[in-house]
């Protein structure tokens, strides 16, 4: 009897392994997708994983108004929202928000282009309006910005990759493989760090070198920025292929060791036992609806009203109907037999 309690004991320590693993490999993929856990720890609770400067949660408050139709679906406690952020030279070049919805074991990621138009007060130069200079090395900047585009969603927690970072974790997981549609080639030695792109048109797997120059590459998209986004959310959901195949045991010191979060180990577990069965189709992307001005600097307007609707659909809330009971369909016909 007491032989097989021990082995149901280690069958269920083994299942919990799982769970961290497959977790870590879900949220890996939302960071470009990289924000990873540790799978040796002592204590579960509000421990953080990693050293954060600051806490969103602390930071900033994300109480919509009453009259909001989003009032009772933005405080769902079975959604987390990460924001997640690709910084280069203290911009962020790539911005997303990974929406876990922890009953449905689903995960919805929005894309928000770096060009899009965030006036800030006392920021007025027009590189300033763009949402990616809100950064400044604080992701509550981001997430203030974020936000008000998002109709006021909150935005529970974030992580903050380097492309350096990048680099180093798309050569521990083995590379990512990707279908590159035309050759991409592009040098700017001005750039910080200087850019140097050469990756041929075909099939192959991305090394950490050709993956930042791809993530970086945005001069030959046919919609501009709109297309790197789109281009982004296919490598997201390869290397989130990719990951499950690897070894994240051997992985997942480098992971760590190239991401900034405010999440808990107590937030990961919770997560971790819901995720446990993501796979590919289990991530739906979306960009945020907007109006691209094909004029100089070339800012991105969000459509404010397209949102709406698009939040309306990650959150699952039904539409208003005409008062019920009044036995008519809204224009006064009357619909009782």
């Amino acid at each position: 009897m007491k032989r097989n309690t021990t082995k149901e004991k280690i069958k269920k320590e083994s299942a919990t392994r799982d769970f961290i693993k497959y977790f870590t490999a879900a949220f890996l993929v939302m960071m470009l997708l990289f924000t990873p856990m540790r799978f040796l720890f002592r204590s579960v609770g509000n421990v953080q994983l990693f050293e954060p400067e600051e806490n969103l949660m602390d930071s900033l408050n994300y109480i919509v108004g009453e009259d909001s139709p989003f009032f009772e679906a933005f405080q769902d406690k079975e959604r987390v929202n990460v924001l997640l952020l690709g910084v280069n030279d203290n911009l962020t070049d790539t911005i997303m928000v990974a929406s876990f919805d922890m009953k449905a074991g689903h995960v919805d990621v929005i894309s928000i282009p770096r060009d899009t138009f965030y006036h800030r007060t006392g920021y007025d130069g027009a590189a300033e309006k763009k949402i990616n200079a809100a950064y400044r090395g604080s992701a509550v900047n981001t997430a203030k910005a974020v936000s008000d585009i998002l109709m006021g969603m909150p935005l529970h927690y974030y992580a903050v990759v380097e492309y350096e970072g990048v680099k180093n974790i798309v050569d521990a997981i083995g590379g990512v493989p990707m279908n590159i549609e035309f050759n991409m080639k592009y040098s700017d030695p001005t750039d910080k760090p200087p850019l140097y792109i050469n990756i041929p048109k075909g099939e192959q797997v991305l090394d950490g070198e050709h993956a930042m120059q791809f993530l970086r590459y945005r001069k030959g998209y046919v919609e501009g920025d709109l297309g790197r986004v789109k281009a982004q959310q296919e490598f997201v959901k390869s290397a989130f292929k990719q990951l499950l195949k690897s070894n994240l045991l051997k992985t997942t010191e480098t992971i760590f060791d190239n991401i900034e979060s405010d999440i808990t180990l107590d937030m990961m577990v919770k997560l971790a036992a819901k995720a446990v069965s993501l796979d590919g189709d289990d991530i739906e992307t979306y960009l945020i609806p907007n109006s691209p001005d094909p004029n100089p600097p070339y800012y991105v307007y969000p459509k404010s009203e397209e949102i709406g609707e698009m939040l309306t659909q990650i959150y699952s809330i039904e539409p208003e109907t005409e008062e019920e009971g009044d036995g008519t369909d809204g224009d006064g016909t009357d619909t009782k037999e």
